[in-house]
Order: C-alpha cells, then structure tokens, then sequence
C-alpha cells in the first residue's frame, strides 16, 4: 500500500522531461523539512486526514488529505478519469520513504514510464528502467544527509538555487560523494530575477542546464 496525497494529470514542466504529458503521483510523507517547500502539506501521515483514494483525486486544492492504495488501485484511477498520459511522475513529500518497485513494475507492465523525484536522502528503490531525478536537499531543517547510492542512481541532478552559497553546496556534494552526473539542471527558487540570473550565469560558466518551472510560468499544476 502507498500513501497518496493527490494524482493529477498535467505538463511536466521541469528538467529533461519539460513539457512531456504527465500523471503525477504525490506520496504523503517527508521528514527533510526544507524552509521553501511548496507542498508542506504532504509532510505529516496525519490518520486524522485518511481519506478514500477518490477524494484525494477529486480535491481541488491542497491539503493534508492522503488515501492508502495498492499499485493496481492507482492505475485503475487512471482508467477510470480518462488520463492519456503514459508518463508517471512520482513525487511528493519524499517518495523514496518507500519502496517503489512494486508500483513502478506494475506501472511498466501496464505501458507507463516511470519517474522518481527525491531528495536523495532515502535509498533509491527502483527499477533500473525509472528515471531519477535528485534534487539534492543539503543541511536541510531535518539534518539528513544526501547518500552517495542516491547521487550513483541519479539520472540527472535538479538543485533549487536562490544564491550562491547552493552553488558552493552542490560543488561540495560532488567533491564528496565522487559524484558528478552529466544531467545537471539548476533551478531558481520562486522564479526571482536575481536567482535566474544566478542560475543562468552559472550553467553558462559550467555547461550546466536551466530548469525553469514552466508549469509555473504558464500557470499550470
């Protein structure tokens, strides 16, 4: 059973798969703590806000809300709410709390790609098939580590910048796990002038890539 706070179909609007059709599945659950997190409200498995997994696909807006639901109750969801994506994100909160073979398996078996966005601080239990993007979350409020099996396994790096000390903190990271995936996007925190400018500076001087956050731009989910 996986922990579900919402399942949504949209754009991906972020690093390699940037407007690739998408159904997104957010896990409830995350203990990092990190001080600009937009989804806050998938931190606590709180049983007070145990829901059925229809109302967790219905909400309209965020909440704290979350459903239990096994690989094959998911991707009957799908069915059911007519989705035409064969993109599946799975995000969250920090989905790698869990072990996600059986839901990506499943999700492969039923003609779906997989992708997993964590933090890194969690070991990193996939399929080789499933793509993997680590956002690295480093000196976070809950003093986990990003493990070094997490960068091994990334398949590319999207690190949230707003100044230049999470440059310094992702060239750190790099020195200390040996570590440097070819895939590096650096993404500007709430879109600021002086962070994209940070950003943009800097993937011109290492040859990294831009993320952007389309979906936020174009005003999307």
């Amino acid at each position: 059973m996986y922990k579900i706070n919402e399942v949504f179909e949209t754009i991906q609007g972020e690093a390699s798969f940037t407007g690739t059709p998408s159904i997104f599945v957010r896990l409830q659950g995350c203990p990092v703590g990190c001080a600009w997190c937009d989804t806050k409200q998938t931190w606590d498995v709180n049983p007070t806000y145990l829901v059925s997994l229809d109302k967790t696909v219905e909400k309209k807006a965020d909440s704290e809300w979350w459903a239990n639901a096994t690989p094959q109750e998911i991707i009957t969801q799908f069915e059911q709410r007519g989705y035409t994506a064969k993109h599946i994100v799975i995000t969250g909160g920090e989905p790698c709390m869990y072990d996600l073979n059986e839901l990506c398996e499943q999700l492969h078996q039923s003609g779906y790609t997989t992708q997993v966005e964590t933090s890194g601080t969690f070991e990193v239990l996939v399929p080789k098939e499933t793509w993997v993007t680590v956002s690295p979350k480093i000196n976070m409020r809950g003093g986990y580590e990003v493990l070094t099996s997490a960068m091994q396994r990334a398949d590319e790096i999207k690190h949230p910048v707003a100044m230049q000390k999470h440059i310094d903190e992702l060239e750190v990271l790099f020195e200390q796990t040996g570590v440097r995936p070819k895939l590096i996007y650096l993404q500007p925190i709430s879109q600021k002038a002086k962070a994209t400018k940070l950003a943009i500076d800097t993937c011109v001087k290492k040859n990294w890539r831009l993320s952007i956050q389309v979906h936020k731009y174009i005003g999307i989910n």
